[in-house]
């Protein structure tokens, strides 16, 4: 049945779902609002600095052979705290959704209030587990078995986003993530050389990934933070877990004997690496509120197609096969067909 028409003004309360026509309330269709400038400017945004992100942690990594990832992660959410700390001392962002409204009960520590501060745990501990099970899988399944599970994240996305918000999207929006899906499997078809153990680990992260996206709209309408109040939050939960998790591996006194570790061309990559990591959280938190969790993955989708495209432009060496390109170009006209029918509010 086609959807009706009204001409009556129509009002939407987010908290509840509900859509008020005139006198009378009906419950939301599936989701097919388009996309305004300002969440195609979150889209981009995070595209672009997630590309540079992994050019420049390559470049850590590889280029200067630096030991831990892990590390580094650490040093992007100890800048990351710092920027926000200086930025909240000289007012010139607030924690807060409503400025207007002084904090009460204000930690003198965490910056908020013991309240929000346990409200934005499960977000926290989610995007912890995230990234130490990325971080597994990785060392147990090969590079294309591993792009290609992970794009499965915006099925898992989909699935999360209706258990936890309701959410639900239109058979186009559908038909375009199918396509995705399809491209992704056919660009790692030579490689499914099936591990039960890797396979596991990569569809926990997918798992964790769409949880994460899911609950940031969610966690931050109910606790009355905004995206840098998120991001705060996310950060000094994580940070003691993260320096405990390096510690024990030995990791942190690996990084006091690397012999780069004074060099200004290492710390230069190492510093823009932070810069970009900060700018790529900020992003990550607009564009899931502005647009939506499932938008996002597919942004994720379309970083993967343009880094590829870069990394056998740049580097010499890499593997070429057709039937890879043919996958990829297949994930890229789903990405581009979701682009379109979410811009249109198909």
């Amino acid at each position: 049945m086609s959807p009706e028409k009204y001409k009556v003004a129509i009002v939407v309360d987010p908290s509840t779902k509900d859509i008020s026509i005139g006198e009378e309330t009906k419950k939301e269709r599936p989701s097919s609002s388009a996309m305004s400038f300002t969440g195609v400017f979150a889209a981009i945004s995070y595209m672009a600095s997630a590309v540079l992100l992994v050019m420049f942690n390559k470049a850590a990594l590889s280029s200067y052979r630096f030991p831990s990832a892990n590390v580094i992660t650490l040093l992007q959410m100890l800048s990351a705290c710092l920027i926000l700390y200086v930025m909240r001392y000289f007012k010139i962002i607030s924690f807060n959704n409503d400025k207007s409204k002084s904090e009460h009960n204000k930690n003198l520590f965490t910056l908020v209030s013991t309240k929000r501060l346990f409200q934005t745990i499960p977000l926290a501990f989610t995007y912890l587990f995230y990234m130490l099970v990325t971080m597994e899988s990785v060392r147990n399944i090969n590079v294309p078995m591993y792009t290609t599970l992970r794009r499965t994240t915006i099925l898992f996305t989909m699935i999360m986003e209706y258990f936890i918000s309701g959410q639900k999207h239109s058979v186009l929006i559908i038909f375009s993530v199918g396509i995705i899906i399809l491209g992704a499997i056919i660009a790692g078809i030579r490689d499914l050389s099936f591990d039960s153990y890797g396979y596991g680990l990569v569809f926990t992260a997918n798992i964790c990934t769409a949880t994460y996206l899911a609950l940031i709209s969610r966690i931050g309408k109910s606790s009355g933070l905004n995206i840098f109040g998120l991001m705060w939050c996310n950060g000094i939960i994580c940070i003691p877990f993260l320096l405990l998790w390096t510690s024990l591996k030995g990791e942190l006194e690996a990084m006091l004997s690397f012999p780069h570790l004074y060099s200004i061309g290492f710390q230069v990559v190492i510093c823009l690496s932070c810069m970009l990591a900060f700018m790529i959280n900020y992003s990550v938190f607009l564009n899931t509120t502005l647009n939506s969790a499932l938008t996002h993955s597919i942004c994720g989708n379309l970083k993967d197609l343009f880094t590829i495209a870069l990394g056998w432009l740049i580097f010499a060496g890499l593997p070429f096969d057709w039937v890879n390109v043919m996958g990829q170009a297949l994930g890229f006209t789903g990405s581009m067909f979701y682009a379109y029918f979410k811009y249109k509010g198909m």
